[in-house]
């Protein structure tokens, strides 16, 4: 089995990629300029490929799909993970600042569901997981461009998982909660604060348990369109 992690060298996407990895998968590692990082986290798989590639370029994305498919034959599982936030309200957001969000989260993740999606459909199995967010079901003040983006991206999931349903290829997306890496970290301290506010459990979420959840959940069968919230906060 083959599962193919985007943005896999830091955070939860490397949670992910070593999950998988402890699972007995061939893991794909992806990264984009992170090399070393992503060379550290193909060290803890006993299978792995490490590939470069900017998920906003479909020409590069088809590259390293298609080396996948030279290496190891077949995509099981890919986890579209990569993506980017940057908090600016409404009126402060240029064009530019919302152009990048959108091909980061949306194109990104499109470019490699059409490209790991045709050999999918020769294989007539598959499961793809977007990583969306909790903000865009509910948006957030702050995040109008980072709540679009994963709005796109629930939108997105669940036009295709219509459409690939009679291949057997199942498309879900999970909201993995507030978690402190990287971009949690980064984020405003109202924006922790809030986040753990809104918490029943008053806890932030876990990238090992979210990972151990995608995990899970790629070897399900006949579940498909779906959004799993995997925190505590109220949809």
């Amino acid at each position: 089995m083959v599962c193919l992690i985007t943005g896999s060298s830091r955070g939860l996407g490397s949670a992910i990629a070593v999950a998988f990895g402890k699972k007995g998968y061939r893991v794909v590692v992806h990264y984009k300029e992170r090399k070393e990082e992503a060379l550290q986290v193909a060290s803890l798989i006993k299978e792995s490929l490490l590939l470069g590639a900017d998920v906003r370029n479909s020409g590069e994305v088809t590259a390293l799909v298609n080396e996948v498919i030279k290496r190891w034959g077949r995509i099981d599982v890919l986890v579209n993970n990569a993506g980017m936030t940057k908090e600016s309200l409404l009126l402060k957001t240029s064009e530019k600042d919302f152009d990048e969000m959108l091909e980061i989260n949306v194109k990104g993740s499109f470019n490699f569901m059409r490209a790991a999606s045709r050999y999918m459909t020769e294989q007539k199995n598959g499961h793809i997981i977007n990583i969306s967010s909790i903000a865009g079901l509910k948006g957030k003040a702050g995040l109008s461009a980072y709540a679009a983006s994963k709005a796109g991206l629930l939108g997105l999931t669940f036009s295709a998982a219509r459409e690939l349903s009679e291949y057997n290829i199942m498309v879900n997306a999970v909201l993995p909660g507030y978690m402190l890496t990287d971009m949690g970290i980064n984020s405003s301290d109202g924006a922790k604060e809030k986040a753990l506010n809104e918490s029943l459990l008053k806890k932030f979420a876990s990238p090992d348990a979210v990972a151990e959840f995608i995990c899970c959940l790629a070897e399900t069968t006949g579940v498909t369109g779906q959004i799993f919230n995997l925190d505590s906060r109220v949809l």
